[in-house]
């Protein structure tokens, strides 16, 4: 059968292709059953899989929608039109169409997998292709099936189908030594089979002396020549390298970690032959097998915990879970053991060549597993310095500026944003919490500026976790320090307010404390945050909280909230409804002495040391404002209150901080108001 050329492909098939009912195979379609033989031209191949896709796309969107119980339309549609054609072919008796009819079914899998595990599953495609393993044997009809199994068995409906004499076959593909590439492919299938069989549930337990045995023999693939079976090794080490003893295996040897980094360009200026779609999977296979290795082990509820135990007790046959020790598995995936992986990984170039990657082979898919191995490299703050030197916060802002600049409509809110850029952010985030914003994003505040929408959807996303939504904070709270502009526009990022302020009644102390601190920042530096902590009668209410969070046993934060009281008092409002607020419970005056004297009225067991310098400064700022800023008939109701305490107090801070002119002179000024008002004052 005639071959279609690479002008046809796109100027004949795609107009005409939809002009054809979903029953038949149209006439410019049959042609590219040829057209995915792995020997052909590259271009010619990316072609064809474009115009296969969208047929199949047609097809299915033609389809009527399924119904319960029921088989997909689009995909017994699919399957009557390719199943004749895929039949016929691997039952012929020429090798030039048993290979068109392997590499078609290939493709098919890759563009339509529900498709083609029907196709593949069928009595007749299934004999057929087991004959051909011994009618021929040639190298091309060999690596063209071991291609097929490989993505077959990606599938578990694949895999609990496949015929015994497949397994045999591949396993004797992988001992012999003479075709690398069949071994290589081989391998792969056989990793996908092995893996597979433990999530189905065909097997109990997988054969680890076995799975390092097929990931040294895939390094010895990727150390030696040859970047077609390097590819197959690279992707069978992307499956392998989720267990975690080849991790270990993997990140200690520094000639194979060099080697594999080594499919990246180090100079920009660099591309080799790595503008191809084969040497971008090669590059994705790559980072994958970096991000198994950093990966951290998610964090397990204390109910998810006691699952863990009783599963090992059942296996360990204990009934004691006192007595079950931890899976020497769980022991390699723990954070010591990944913390020396990373460390490994960047001792061998792994940041080198993350930017570069993604210049090479951009893709979502390529972006997005760079942020997560950021991430995972920046959890330990030893790395934070060497992520920052490679230019990987550069990295993550571009990886997060293009994943904004696609959203559909960006100013639609945070509800539209994937949940996949979070980590990308929160890789940027932990770096911005450990250095300043200028060296994190550089000079230009432009670039400050950029990373506030970032942060503040990672703080409002309603899949962040909590670690998540502390980071965000803290690297908010960074931002918010580096001037009135950064504080205005973090105060401006929608929905941040009232995230912030439902944070600040939060349980878990540490994330009670950033959402204060900042807070506290964003009522220094931004005048609408100030305005709506001490105008009108909500702000009252936000006073309230303030004054309850100077009083809690966490000292940063008490300080962050009694510093944001210490600015807002300079408003004559937010005295007024201070001075109310103190009318109706009486809290307010004695929490804001415990701050120049913890001692004094308190019966908190946490009140037992001498008062903080920097708590006291805030202190005798709050009283000092509190009284010179409120109106006159107001403040000479307040010496009708019992001031006792508060005068003691002040009286102690005097003699007790000579030569703190910053205290001192706060504390004289409120002692003259109130000896204005009258008050008698014991010992001046």
């Amino acid at each position: 059968m005639a071959v279609i050329d690479e002008a046809d492909t796109t100027s004949v098939v795609v107009p005409s292709l939809f002009n054809y009912p979903p029953s038949s195979l149209p006439e410019e379609l049959s042609y590219l059953i040829t057209s995915f033989i792995y020997t052909h031209d590259h271009g010619k191949r990316s072609k064809a899989f474009l115009v296969l896709a969208s047929y199949c796309q047609g097809v299915r969107a033609s389809a009527e929608p399924a119904r319960d119980g029921t088989q997909d339309p689009g995909t017994q549609m699919l399957s009557r039109i390719f199943l004749p054609v895929v039949q016929a072919r691997v039952a012929d008796t020429q090798e030039a169409d048993v290979l068109a009819g392997l590499s078609f079914l290939t493709a098919l899998f890759q563009v339509d997998w529900q498709t083609a595990a029907e196709v593949f599953r069928h009595e007749a495609v299934l004999a057929s292709i087991t004959d051909i393993l011994d009618l021929y044997p040639s190298e091309l009809v060999s690596r063209e099936a071991a291609r097929l199994f490989s993505q077959a068995c990606g599938h578990k409906a694949c895999r609990s189908s496949l015929p015994i004499e497949i397994n045999e076959w591949l396993e004797t593909a992988v001992r012999q030594k003479k075709d690398l590439p069949l071994r290589a492919i081989a391998a792969v299938a056989i990793t996908k089979l092995s893996r597979g069989a433990g999530s189905d549930g065909l097997v109990e337990s997988a054969n680890v002396s076995k799975r390092l045995d097929l990931a040294e023999l895939m390094k010895a693939i990727i150390m030696g020549e040859g970047q077609d079976s390097s590819l197959h090794a690279v992707e069978g080490l992307a499956y392998l390298s989720v267990e975690p003893i080849v991790k270990e295996d993997l990140s200690k040897d520094t000639a194979f970690l060099k080697k594999l980094f080594s499919v990246v360009p180090r100079s920009r200026g660099t591309s080799g032959t790595l503008s191809d779609m084969s040497n971008h999977s090669l590059i994705y296979g790559m980072l994958n097998i970096t991000y198994h290795l950093s990966a951290y082990r998610p964090p397990l509820s204390p109910d998810q915990e006691q699952i863990m135990k009783l599963r090992r007790m059942t296996k360990s046959g204990t009934t004691n879970a006192q007595d079950v020790e931890e899976n020497p598995a769980d022991v390699l995936d723990d954070d010591p053991h990944v913390k020396e992986r990373g460390r490994n990984l960047v001792k061998n170039g792994a940041l080198d060549i993350l930017a570069n990657a993604i210049r090479l082979a951009d893709s979502v898919g390529i972006r997005i597993t760079v942020g997560r191995i950021l991430l995972n490299l920046s959890v330990d703050k030893e790395n934070r310095g060497k992520v920052l030197q490679s230019g990987g916060a550069k990295t993550l802002a571009e990886i997060i500026r293009k994943f904004f600049s696609a959203t559909t409509n960006p100013a639609a809110g945070q509800s539209e944003v994937d949940v996949s850029i979070l980590e990308p952010i929160q890789a940027l985030a932990k770096l911005a919490i450990t250095s300043s914003p200028t060296q994190v994003f550089g000079p230009d505040p432009g670039a400050i500026y950029d990373a506030i929408r970032p942060f503040a959807v990672l703080l409002t996303h309603s899949a962040s976790s909590l670690l998540q939504r502390f980071e965000a904070i803290m690297a908010l709270t960074n931002l918010s320090s580096h001037g009135v502009e950064a504080a205005s526009r973090v105060a401006h990022a929608e929905g941040l307010l009232t995230k912030i302020e439902f944070l600040m009644l939060e349980d878990h102390v540490l994330i009670r404390r950033a959402a204060t601190e900042l807070t506290c920042n964003l009522v220094a530096g931004s005048e609408n945050v100030f305005k709506r902590y001490s105008e009108g009668n909500p702000a009252k209410s936000r006073l309230q909280i303030l004054v309850a969070l100077s009083d809690v046993d966490d000292l940063p934060t008490r300080l962050a909230a009694s510093g944001a009281l210490a600015s807002l008092t300079s408003s004559p409002d937010a005295c007024r409804s201070l001075y109310e607020l103190e009318q109706s419970n009486h809290r307010v005056l004695p929490v804001l002495t415990t701050l120049i004297a913890p001692l004094s009225g308190s019966n908190e067991p946490y009140i037992s040391t001498p008062p903080d310098h920097a708590m006291v400064h805030r202190g005798v700022v709050c009283i000092r404002n509190f009284f010179i800023n409120l109106e006159p008939n107001l403040r000479n109701r307040v010496k009708e209150t019992d001031l006792t305490d508060l005068i003691n107090g002040l009286t102690a801070i005097m003699k007790g901080n000579t030569g703190k002119a910053e205290i001192i002179q706060p504390t004289a000024e409120v002692l003259k108001s109130l000896m204005d008002l009258g008050v008698v004052m014991p010992g001046i």
